[in-house]
């Protein structure tokens, strides 16, 4: 019974011991100068450098990395932006395909889009005539007066006409801008839907 218990506290011992062991971890680094190191700890100033673990027979069981670099961290960065780049496109495509089943549906759509552009262009540009023909008016009967008349004794313009010309030279100024990004964004819409069917013959091997 004596010699049973030893037995046990012995094997105990043992596993207790190669269990330490293999809780305590062996590293190996590379310094600035290409020396190798060893140690069960890592000097603070290599704290920033990758490290190896290793079993007592140098096998390498993890590596720890160190301390990224600006050209790591910026490839790491443009390898995200390019996945996420990548993404995209995948999702346009699909939705493209499942929005579409032919050309002649993406050139329909476009021309209604383009349809809408050009009535509201027209309706400006015919509010814009208007505008013009009425601040033509004004201006004619604002020549009789100063600061716009020659005549020295001419009376000075009544505010209410001089705030009149003002405001509808504004006006025509907004409606003009707004013609402008009419027009802009009708050639915006018909690149963005050729764009669609030059991918749109891609995916369906139309090309």
């Amino acid at each position: 019974m004596k010699n049973l218990l030893l037995t046990a506290a012995t094997l105990l011992f043992l596993s207790q011991g190669a269990s330490a062991a293999q809780d305590q971890k062996l590293y190996r680094w590379v310094d600035k100068e290409g020396n190798v190191h060893y140690g069960d700890s890592v000097p603070a100033e290599y704290a920033e450098v990758e490290k190896q673990v290793v079993n007592e027979h140098g096998v390498t069981l993890d590596v720890l990395r160190g301390k990224k670099t600006e050209e790591e961290i910026a490839a790491e960065k443009r390898q995200a932006e390019l996945k996420a780049e990548r993404e995209l496109k995948r999702r346009q495509d699909q939705a493209l395909l499942a929005t579409y089943l032919s050309i002649d549906e993406i050139v329909m759509h476009r021309d209604r889009r383009v349809e809408l552009f050009q009535a509201q262009a027209r309706v400006t540009e015919l509010y814009l005539r208007n505008l013009q023909k009425r601040l033509e008016s004004l201006q004619k009967e604002a020549s009789r007066f100063l600061p716009y008349s020659d005549e020295p004794d001419a009376a000075m313009i009544d505010p209410a006409l001089a705030a009149d010309i003002a405001t509808t030279t504004e006006t025509i100024a907004r409606h003009e801008q707004n013609l402008e990004r009419f027009q802009k964004d009708e050639q915006s819409i018909v690149a963005r839907f050729d764009g669609d069917i030059s991918r749109f013959k891609a995916l369906k091997g139309l090309e």
